[in-house]
């Protein structure tokens, strides 16, 4: 199996890329766009931020520093970091309008959970980790995955709209599946071809209640001149479980090697998401990652908004209907 020629730009490693290639700053005139956004919110009725369109406000400035997360998204790196946004300036309801409106000139924002949820709070929510309790609403570590990985189609883009960092952690971490794939057919061409086969994914109890708890899908699939990828063994172990289907030697043997390729240092770079930062990837052609997080005693919580981007089928979860 070999990566189209159109994902070429994808294949980087921690030493041939800079953060020079992910950050885009945010010029002065858009901040004054979403002042007059925010003023135009103020003057009327409170309403659900997710009724809210680009068209509806000026925002000319906005629009063309989302051109260029696309852009990078699409086509160069796969990552883009815009800073920064005046957070602090905007209340509580009035940011998460600007992460909406943002998200939505990347396109169709969808849910992220079965209740319909498309702006999502990433934040320790004090519960603990259990099924159906995803590591997002705890400090705790994540390991390298993709986001939606049991869906027909997972989101394209996930962006993070950062309200307030840690006090100490959240360090993200990003590895490019591009780049792992090229590893697995250097290394272990014997077990690339596996991958491209369907595994048991745990949907996270985000079903129906007469729905199958599992999904089936590959790690890798190609859609016209794209390399797809979705990762996260945690959830093919525990779906395998649910199924009561124990994982094939083959299917372990693959998820090892490229286990050992998303973790290696050289193949990661990492950074920490700050405050007003606006943090957007390719979640068909990245893994990403979280280590643990301590919240500040006598500060904010640390807090992001969490958008799903996907063009295919409707804002549902699933998405097919």
């Amino acid at each position: 199996m070999t990566v189209p020629d159109a994902d070429k730009y994808k294949a980087w490693s921690r030493h041939s890329v800079s953060p020079e290639a992910w950050l885009i700053s945010l010029p002065d005139v858009c901040i004054d766009e979403l002042d007059e956004v925010v003023a135009a919110i103020r003057a009327r009725p409170e309403g659900p931020v997710e009724e809210l369109t680009p068209e509806e406000f000026s925002l000319d400035a906005c629009a063309a520093i989302m051109a260029q997360v696309r852009t990078k998204l699409e086509h160069h790196i796969g990552l883009a970091v815009v800073d920064r946004f005046p957070v602090e300036r905007y209340r509580l309801q009035e940011n998460r309008a600007i992460a909406w409106l943002l998200a939505r000139m990347l396109g169709q924002v969808v849910a992220q959970k079965w209740n319909g949820i498309r702006l999502y709070d990433v934040k320790d929510t004090g519960q603990a980790l259990g099924y159906g309790v995803r590591r997002s609403v705890t400090n705790l570590g994540l390991p390298f995955h993709t986001d939606g990985g049991w869906l027909w189609m997972p989101p394209a883009f996930v962006g993070l709209y950062c309200l307030q960092s840690g006090q100490e952690g959240g360090i993200s971490r990003f590895v490019s599946l591009v780049t792992v794939h090229n590893e697995l057919r250097r290394l272990h061409p014997d077990l690339l071809d596996r991958l491209y086969r369907p595994f048991v994914w745990d949907r996270q109890a985000e079903h129906g209640p007469d729905d199958l708890p599992y999904a089936r899908q590959p790690v890798f699939e190609h859609a016209g001149r794209t390399l797809i990828g979705r990762y996260f063994e945690d959830y093919v172990v525990t779906g395998s479980k649910l199924a009561g289907e124990p994982l094939d030697d083959d299917g372990r043997a693959a998820f090892a090697a490229m286990r050992a390729i998303v973790e290696d240092p050289a193949h990661w770079v990492e950074f920490r998401i700050e405050t007003g930062q606006l943090q957007y990837l390719n979640n068909r052609q990245f893994a990403h990652s979280r280590t643990a997080f301590i919240d500040s005693a006598d500060g904010a919580p640390r807090h992001m908004l969490r958008l799903w981007n996907r063009d295919e089928g409707t804002p549902h979860l699933e998405g097919q209907t």
